[in-house]
């Protein structure tokens, strides 16, 4: 087995023993589950965010990620600025 450290926040370690306690487990058990889980989804096991993203911003990372609503593609930047301003 090996060990792993990090540094946390007195008060949100605190408060991870806390929470973890009330369900019967220890922080190291939960992070071992939280690495299992995130192994198990090749990624981390639930959504990730900046929620002060607009969402304008937040629609274009979508539609960048999955290949929707997208334009081009282009044979030059001129090309592809004057299709963003509407040109």
């Amino acid at each position: 087995m090996t060990r792993v450290e990090l540094m946390v926040d007195d008060v949100v370690k605190q408060e991870a023993d806390d929470l973890f306690a009330s369900l019967g487990l220890d922080t190291a058990t939960a992070i071992q589950i939280f690495l299992r889980a995130s192994i198990a989804h090749a990624g981390i096991p639930f959504s990730v965010e900046q929620r002060d993203i607009p969402a304008h911003l937040r629609t274009a990372v979508h539609d960048s990620r999955t290949g929707e609503n997208l334009h081009g593609p282009f044979a030059t930047a001129e090309e592809a600025v004057a299709s963003m301003l509407g040109e």
